[in-house]
């Protein structure tokens, strides 16, 4: 939906601009940012609908930045990096990352991205606003809220990111349902994985760390080798 705020973060001047040109054609709302400390200004003061943020950053760097703003906000996150390796992917996502895109991109598949993003949102959004009373999703030690998107753990707020809390929602909204690492990419962003399994690898160990699961023998969340992932009833 046109309108929306989006907030770049880059230290490189021509990326901002061409991001920015990209962004404001579609009719976004576009709000600049060259470091890390003033990328978290904007971000605390404007609330922006999503965050585009470099990894390498003057001062605080981009995986910082992404750790503060989980503490208190589940914005949705694209990483851009010139560094391309798995690894590198996975310490984007680890730190609370949504998606990872390398330097040089497609400005075209960057925008699709943005859209695909604002849109689950959008859709989430809009399916917790019609219900009247609150949707709960209860087990020994964890409530999810559909309504208010909170995790709660043992009576403890966990914060999720929008793809965490997307993929915690699809397992235990259907218990004992295994899931292939392929179904759970699609479902979550729309497009097959191309063997890239390592964003769901990472998510759900994620959401582990989170729900404070032990990752050696986890209650919630089961990995079923060689397959993919169900939601246990406990």
């Amino acid at each position: 939906m046109a309108g929306e705020t989006i907030l770049v973060v880059d230290d490189d001047d021509d990326i901002r601009e061409i991001i920015t040109m990209y962004l404001e054609n579609e009719g976004f709302q576009v709000i600049s940012a060259f470091d890390g400390t003033q990328a978290l200004a904007y971000a605390n003061s404007v609330n922006p609908d999503l965050i585009i943020l470099d990894m390498m950053l003057p001062d605080l760097d981009g995986i910082e930045v992404c750790q503060e703003l989980r503490k208190n906000q589940s914005t949705p996150i694209i990483f851009l990096s010139c560094k391309s390796t798995p690894t590198d992917k996975s310490i984007g996502l680890i730190a609370g990352g949504d998606d990872y895109m390398s330097k040089p991109f497609d400005a075209i598949e960057l925008l699709a991205r943005v859209k695909a993003h604002l849109r689950r949102n959008r859709i989430l959004e809009s399916s917790n606003s019609l219900n009247t009373k609150s949707q709960l999703i209860c087990y020994p030690g964890l409530t999810i809220d559909l309504n208010r998107y909170s995790v709660v753990v043992n009576g403890q707020n966990v914060i999720l990111s929008p793809k965490e809390f997307q993929l915690l929602e699809l397992l235990a909204q259907n218990p004992n349902t295994v899931f292939s690492n392929e179904q759970l990419f699609k479902s979550l962003w729309g497009t097959d994985s191309f063997g890239d399994h390592r964003t769901v690898m990472v998510h759900i160990s994620n959401i582990r760390k989170k729900l404070k699961q032990d990752s050696k023998n986890p209650v919630f969340i089961q990995t079923i080798k060689g397959i993919g992932y169900k939601f246990c009833l406990v």
